[in-house]
């Protein structure tokens, strides 16, 4: 029987605090006031993806428009997302509680080309392109398939989000990681990008900073910012692993559902097995991801349950638009986590091989490691044993019960 023990990793835990009042004050140094005026219609664009503050930064542009007598309404700016339908992408940020704010979301795939740059046509939600201004809201992070000064954050959100499934499609066949920056260029030329609002996150997925630029100074200041975040990110701290288990992946939690730059971005490019986690397995999706389970191909085993929860159309209307097609295939399925797990380890000796535990890919402050790894954990400055070893356990219907390690004496 594989046994594990709860391991404490030393993350970036740096904490941005009142988080209202850096967007007041962010908003006001750049002197919004001189850039959106009184009756003013203004798009603040909203992404997909779980950031622990969305809500509360989205909240505070709200309320710093409406302080200037603005009239400030919601785009979802998530390319495919949602399914690829209005009603879908208008569902998740509902789902974000953003409908508490009180103002109108305006969720349409209907697009204008508002450019085109070398001969690939730029296109914008129609809401965001009609209005007065625009802000968009977003984290900067690494980009889970490509490397470059702009990766995810604020130019994809105004180029892949705001494009819509049309504009998604066109920048990814274009080869995203040199088409957003050609065409984020292009919108803060040509379209009322009053400011951006990014969020740096710490090794906690939580907010370490939150930026305001200028619309102006969005393309410059962007890479500043993802090379803060870049440093900021955890990893697992093994080059080599028999077997990973993933408790649950997620749209909410990475546009591939695992973040690539944990798991090892040779799942979806190919290229040298850095690191070589021999087998993924993966037990849940998240109720956030609303079913599309986009990236779930990098996996190498799930069980019924999580396929159970997957819409089909949703994950292929994203994973096709992205051109990501291993990221839509369906791994091997097992009836229980129970089978997932003894298949992930067949031929390896439970007391000998190397497994890691991880809730998602987003929390990585927490491990569970397998014996085999505790010699080399306690080498390692970063790691701290919390809790002693434990069976696994897992239900009646052979779903594995996720250890919880407050419970376990250190």
């Amino acid at each position: 029987m594989l046994q594990l023990a709860p391991v404490r990793q030393s993350v970036p835990d740096q904490r941005a605090e009142n988080l209202s009042a850096a967007v007041w004050n962010g908003l006001n140094a750049i002197a919004l006031s001189e850039r959106v005026r009184p009756g003013m219609r203004v798009a603040v664009a909203v992404g997909s993806r779980g950031i622990s503050c969305y809500g509360e930064v989205v909240r505070a542009v709200v309320e710093t428009l409406q302080a200037l007598e603005a009239e400030p309404f919601l785009v979802p700016a998530m390319g495919s997302h949602g399914g690829g339908t209005a009603e879908g992408q208008h569902a998740v940020l509902v789902g974000y509680g953003m409908a508490e704010l009180g103002v109108p979301i305006h969720s349409s795939l209907e697009v204008k080309q508002i450019g085109e740059v070398d001969g690939m046509p730029i296109y914008w939600d129609r809401h965001a392109a009609e209005a007065d201004a625009v802000i968009p809201v977003n984290r900067v992070k690494a980009h889970t398939a490509f490397r470059a000064d702009h990766e995810s954050g604020l130019c994809k959100i105004m180029t892949i989000g705001l494009g819509k499934k049309k504009g998604a499609a066109t920048l990814h066949a274009h080869d995203a990681a040199t088409a957003i920056p050609r065409a984020a260029q292009v919108i803060l030329q040509e379209m009322p990008v009053a400011a951006g609002v990014a969020i740096v996150e710490n090794g906690r997925h939580e907010p370490a900073e939150i930026a305001v630029l200028a619309g102006e100074r969005i393309f410059e200041e962007e890479p500043k910012l993802l090379r803060k975040a870049k440093a900021l990110q955890p990893s697992i701290p093994f080059s080599d692993l028999d077997l990973l288990i993933v408790q649950e992946m997620g749209k909410n939690i990475s546009g591939t559902g695992m973040d690539t730059n944990i798991i090892g971005m040779w799942r979806r490019n190919g290229g040298p097995r850095e690191p070589d986690f021999r087998v993924l397995a993966v037990l849940d999706l998240t109720a956030g991801s609303h079913g599309n389970a986009s990236g779930v191909g990098l996996a190498d085993l799930i069980p019924e349950r999580l396929r159970a929860k997957i819409d089909w159309h949703a994950t292929y209307t994203n994973c096709l638009t992205a051109g990501s097609f291993a990221a839509a295939k369906q791994p091997a399925v097992l009836p229980t986590d129970r089978e997932v797990i003894e298949t992930g380890l067949m031929g390896k000796d439970a007391e000998k091989a190397r497994v890691v535990w991880i809730q998602n890919t987003l929390e990585l402050d927490t491990l569970w490691l397998s014996p085999a790894l505790l010699g080399e954990a306690g080498d390692n400055p970063s790691l701290t044993q919390i809790g002693s070893v434990q069976s696994i356990q897992f239900d009646e219907a052979g779903a594995f019960r996720a250890p919880v390690a407050e419970t376990i004496s250190s």
